[in-house]
């Protein structure tokens, strides 16, 4: 029986068996801890097939990889960034120009995400689009039968007291901006935002602040329902087993959309590149998906290779229905200033 794993050696690393052992190279990629790229079984077979050798390095928010970025040029081969800073990155010369010709996987990437224009500038394209998913809450099935359909549940006095939410302030703008059908990216009626959030006072159970202290809470029975993310609720509830469902609520969600960069003077740009080609291939991601969860691939052809009910499948269709799904992209400073002052007065509220 060929594993998914092998299958992957032999599909995309065929490509490049031979021509990169003579020119092995210190692969040093910067991401999240835990997402993707530094999967054990994953990195063994890349260095297996190109010889090269891969070491991470992490950050715990956008804020932090940019200055990582900043007070170390020349140190990455490939990071990854969320769309919504991919086009702050290319401004201060942080990344350079990537070339999806030079990227044979790239041939199956979804037109519009490939071509989104919160990846590039002035023409020239600067993240290889790599995963997407969306933003808005899970129940948990053992306290709630029946999954709703609007955001507005989240208000829903019957919940005092059992939701759980991030506490995140851009996050938290855009989903009373959502809610209140303005542009989460530069909502214009700040009154509004910060009376949705003031009515949250008495639905809070707590705030959580990572996938891990998340699934801690759900599993011993704190949340009815909580704010997350859709890759992480194909985690949790495939493969940690918690009872619960991600819900696509008729007024939309807030999408994101995360890309494979280069940084500027990378190190091992020809082995960069190989590894974001490796990364975006099917084989790697239906394995990914299988055995941890994942966020949706941007590769049409690896969404497609998902068995029928696999969660992601099953979330695109959902998605077909909403009436807006928004992509986080790049926010003013003003902006995010004013939204952190929003959501910091909501928490002093919170505790008055």
């Amino acid at each position: 029986m060929i594993t998914p794993s092998y299958r992957l050696l032999t599909v995309t690393g065929a490509l490049m068996l031979g021509a990169t052992f003579a020119h092995a190279d210190t692969l040093r990629v910067l991401n999240w801890q835990g997402y993707g790229t530094d999967e054990r079984w994953a990195i063994e077979q890349f260095e297996q097939a190109t010889g090269h050798r891969v070491v991470h390095e992490y950050f715990n928010s956008e804020q932090e990889m940019l200055t990582k970025l900043r007070t170390n040029p020349g140190a990455y081969d490939v990071i990854v960034i969320n769309a919504a800073y991919t086009q702050q990155a290319a401004e201060e010369g942080l990344i350079q120009p990537i070339d999806l010709a030079d990227i044979p996987n790239a041939e199956s990437l979804d037109a519009e995400l490939a071509g989104h224009p919160h990846l590039s500038l002035d023409g020239e394209v600067y993240g290889a689009a790599w995963v997407w998913g969306v933003t808005s809450f899970a129940i948990n099935t053992q306290a709630i039968s029946e999954p709703p359909n609007s955001l507005q549940v989240l208000w829903d006095p019957q919940y005092a007291g059992r939701i759980g939410w991030r506490d995140d302030a851009v996050e938290s703008v855009q989903f009373a901006a959502l809610l209140t059908g303005q542009d989460i990216n530069a909502p214009d009626d700040f009154d509004e935002i910060r009376e949705r959030l003031y009515a949250l006072k008495p639905q809070i159970r707590t705030f959580w602040g990572s996938e891990n202290e998340w699934n801690q809470y759900m599993a011993s029975g704190e949340f009815d329902m909580a704010t997350y993310w859709s890759g992480s609720a194909a985690r949790s509830g495939g493969h940690f087993g918690l009872p619960i469902e991600f819900v696509t609520p008729r007024e939309g969600a807030i999408a994101w959309l995360d890309g494979l960069s280069m940084q500027t003077d990378a190190p091992h740009p020809e082995a960069a590149r190989e590894f974001i080609d490796w990364m975006i291939a099917p084989d790697f991601y239906t394995y990914w998906d299988g055995e941890v969860g994942a966020p949706i691939s941007a590769n049409v052809e690896a969404v497609a290779a998902l068995p029928d009910g696999a969660f992601n499948k099953a979330l695109m269709e959902d998605l077909e229905q909403v009436e807006r799904l928004p992509f986080m992209g790049p926010i003013e400073e003003t902006m995010r200033r004013q939204m952190l002052e929003v959501w910091q007065e909501t928490k002093t509220y919170f505790q008055e």
